[in-house]
């Protein structure tokens, strides 16, 4: 059952789960989350179809109704959720991973996310221990329901004058490809943009530098203003500037300031970011009058955390973007609108995205760094001990691993929740000082703790 993490349901299905897995997730959620109706929607890989059929089984066995949206991406499913007054949702997906894996997002009423402490360890717990699944006395059935026109009409609302802009976009073979053109037009160019489950041209993690490459050379050949990439379930976005150059997600963050505040004219809105968020993205914020509140990694504590603080937009390192506007949620699509119509304002002004982001970067960044590592706890320690010993932090952050920050530096140390790494990712203002203090990280975990 190695398939239960703190975010989703999520592996290697064959190996890590299966389909009597997806039918004991789909018996047990009606009794979780209380309810006799569930909306379920899946991606395009190929075991999609059958964790599908599984898990409607189990819904139907344990007496709920289903109501399908078929092909589509996780946004929607989470439009669907709160637009429509459902309960719970499944989507059927492994986001990001390659096309062996797959998995299920499960959301509660208001397009909440369950998570591994708040729903699915339950749900864990009560398949371990092998408790029976009776078909109810009345089977639930199965309702097609199409919200597509509904989706892109909600869409739309946000959506500016691009008509000068030149966009690439790669679709990665996945969820965006059943909205971009519909959405953006044809005037612009794209890649990879049919569905295909088996992800024949790169996986559809747009983190790994190697999968952003074709759209790096689509900005070069076309001119274009800025590449637009998506993940496999379009719940992520990542943008490269024009002159190709890849922009940190989390630098993003900031960027959307222009049309919340620039455009909108809100005044003093709370903003989310997570705890390996570039420091400039606070001092970028904060003279305009943001509240930014930092919080842990990943949509189980992100969606929450920002209705919580009444937040107006948030994000995260890794490509999600969450709007008030949208439930509270993550969208690739509406942050990629949001974008896109911030660009063309710039270009009206003779202005660059590339302009724009070195008018927000004030640090050299070491990037995500992995060591492999067995006591993470004590390694975590035996870093911050160091460091602090050398210099008092100005500030320190004790969720999600630590951050702690200094007067030209800062880093955050935190564990995988899956896997026996250590993710390490530093920020000073020049290269030699952020190289100090990666080095002495690097000797500290080898030396102590035998960290590959």
């Amino acid at each position: 059952m190695g398939a239960f993490h703190a975010y989703d349901i999520r592996g290697i299905y064959g190996v890590d789960f299966d389909k009597d897995t997806a039918y004991k997730v789909g018996y047990f959620i009606p009794e979780l989350l209380q309810t006799a109706k569930v909306l379920v929607g899946r991606d395009c890989r190929v075991s999609s179809e059958e964790i599908h059929e599984a898990l409607v089984q189990g819904l139907n066995d344990a007496g709920a109704d289903v109501y399908d949206l078929g092909l589509t991406s996780t946004p929607m499913v989470y439009f669907g959720t709160a637009n429509y007054g459902f309960q719970a949702s499944v989507q059927i997906t492994a986001s990001h991973n390659p096309a062996e894996y797959n998995g299920m997002k499960v959301s509660r009423e208001n397009a909440l996310p369950v998570g591994y402490d708040t729903g699915l360890g339950q749900i864990k717990e009560w398949i371990d221990a092998g408790r029976e699944t009776p078909v109810a006395d009345v089977r639930g059935k199965v309702f097609p329901l199409d919200i597509h026109a509904d989706y892109i009409k909600f869409m739309e609302k946000y959506l500016g004058d691009f008509s000068d802009l030149k966009v690439a976009f790669d679709l990665s073979n996945g969820m965006a490809c059943l909205f971009a053109h519909e959405v953006f037009g044809e005037k612009h160019s794209y890649i990879y943009d049919t569905l295909d489950g088996s992800f024949p041209n790169h996986e559809p993690n747009p983190l790994i530098p190697k999968n952003v490459v074709p759209l790096r050379n689509l900005v070069r050949d076309t001119s274009a203003d800025l590449g637009v990439i998506y993940d496999g379930d379009a719940d992520r976005v990542m943008f490269v500037d024009e002159k190709a150059r890849f922009v940190a997600p989390d630098l993003m963050i900031a960027l959307l300031s222009k049309y919340f505040i620039g455009e909108r004219g809100e005044k003093n809105p709370r903003v989310l970011q997570e705890i390996r968020t570039s420091k400039a993205v606070t001092e970028y914020l904060s003279p305009m009058g943001c509240d930014v509140h930092t919080w842990r990694v990943g949509r189980a504590f992100a969606a929450p955390k920002l209705r919580e603080i009444d937040g107006l937009w948030g994000g995260e390192l890794a490509g999600h973007y969450y709007f008030k506007d949208f439930f509270y949620s993550d969208s690739g699509l509406l942050a990629s609108i949001l974008v896109l119509r911030i660009v063309a304002a710039l270009k009206r002004e003779g202005k660059t995205l590339s302009e724009a982001i070195d008018g927000i970067a004030a640090y050299k960044n070491s990037g995500e760094i992995n060591f492999r590592l067995e006591d993470k706890q004590g390694a975590m320690e035996a870093v911050c001990a160091m460091f602090s010993a050398q210099e008092t932090p100005s500030a320190r952050m004790d969720f999600d691993g630590y951050r702690l920050e200094f007067k030209d530096w800062w880093f955050n140390i935190r564990p995988s929740n899956t896997e026996p790494y250590l993710r390490f990712i530093c920020e000073a203002t020049t290269d030699e000082l952020l190289a100090e203090k990666v080095a002495q990280v690097r000797v500290l975990l080898k030396d102590k703790f035998n960290a590959e």
